[in-house]
């Protein structure tokens, strides 16, 4: 009697289990796990929701500089429920980096719960999509702008085979984006490709895929990028000016004002490593693009600067704040690495 028994309570404690993984794949429980059980998951368990916040680096780097860093630990704050998922082309399947690594930045993200990076594998992630063809065609060492163009393609595939929020590694979030289907515009008439957000197989973003391969051009630089967000927006709608902070909207895409995510436009960029009067509260924007690409002069946050980017690392990525600027005083000013 006892052994029968325990085979029933065998039986009842696996399927209980199997039922509490399954509510954790649905619900995002799983992101209270420890980062050594994060190794046991797979890119397609963490991003089977449609919900995760995805971030690309298409160089070959293996330490994020401070900048990406404290974009994807913003993320993982303000988005402490849905999985942050970071693509990277240096990694491969036998290279896994957790909090024990030997790299500042790898190791406190992936002490975050809900921090998943994973090998960017463009054969791969282009298998099934209009990008396939242009791949297999495309010389790489041709290109004058492959790091930024890789990346046009990645964050297209990604989107429409998983769906989610897609992010620059400059942008910083400071609070929740409250639309799902959204464009970010960079000013009047004209769209971002930085940060944009769709379900899985989403029309828009399959014609998207369609034109970067019709209309491509590896010399211009943003043809496959924001210019392509324009056209087939352009396509869509009828555009017009914003008035006041007011989002537009056309075929059920969001058109998402300029205060929300580039508040600072590109040609003022430099504001954020300036020392405010006083500092904004950037009441109308959901993210912060800091518009890394300009960033020719390689300016860094510095501690105790009071610079406007340094309190927004003090705020919303503190943890960055602390190991990869406050940590490297003593050893000299980190430069920001070239990123987009």
């Amino acid at each position: 009697m006892l052994k029968e028994i325990q085979i029933v309570l065998c039986f009842f404690f696996v399927f209980v289990f199997a039922i509490l993984y399954e509510l954790s794949l649905q619900f995002g429980f799983v992101f209270s796990c420890t980062p050594i059980t994060k190794r046991f998951l797979t890119q397609e368990d963490v991003m089977s929701q449609s919900r995760s916040i995805i971030f690309v680096e298409t160089t070959d780097r293996l330490e994020p500089p401070p900048l990406v860093s404290c974009s994807v630990e913003s993320a993982a704050r303000i988005y402490h429920d849905r999985p942050v998922v970071f693509f990277m082309k240096g990694l491969n399947n036998s290279t896994w980096l957790d909090s024990n690594s030997t790299y500042a930045a790898f190791s406190l993200l992936s002490a975050m719960k809900n921090v998943f990076i994973f090998p960017l594998q463009m054969e791969t992630l282009f298998q099934e999509t209009p990008l396939v063809t242009w791949y297999h065609k495309v010389n790489a060492t041709q290109e004058k702008h492959w790091v930024h163009i890789s990346s046009d393609a990645s964050r297209l595939a990604l989107i429409w085979k998983y769906g989610g929020i897609y992010m620059d590694t400059d942008v910083i979030s400071i609070r929740p984006i409250p639309v799902a289907n959204f464009l970010a515009s960079q000013a009047s008439q004209f769209s971002s490709n930085g940060i944009f957000g769709f379900p899985h197989h989403h029309w828009f973003i399959w014609d998207c895929m369609k034109d970067f391969v019709q209309n491509y051009n590896g010399y211009i630089w943003g043809n496959q990028g924001p210019f392509l967000m324009t056209r087939r927006l352009r396509a869509l709608c009828n555009l017009t000016n914003f008035h006041n902070v007011e989002d537009q909207s056309c075929q059920n895409i969001s058109f998402l004002h300029p205060q929300r995510f580039f508040p600072i436009p590109y040609p003022a960029w430099r504001q954020y490593y300036e020392v405010w009067d006083t500092n904004p509260d950037f009441s109308d924007s959901y993210a912060l693009h800091l518009w890394n690409f300009m960033n020719k002069e390689h300016k860094s946050v510095v501690a105790g600067s009071n610079t406007l980017a340094e309190n927004l690392y003090k705020t919303f990525c503190p943890t960055t704040y602390k190991d990869l600027i406050q940590g490297t005083e003593g050893s000299g000013h980190m430069q920001q690495n070239k990123t987009e």
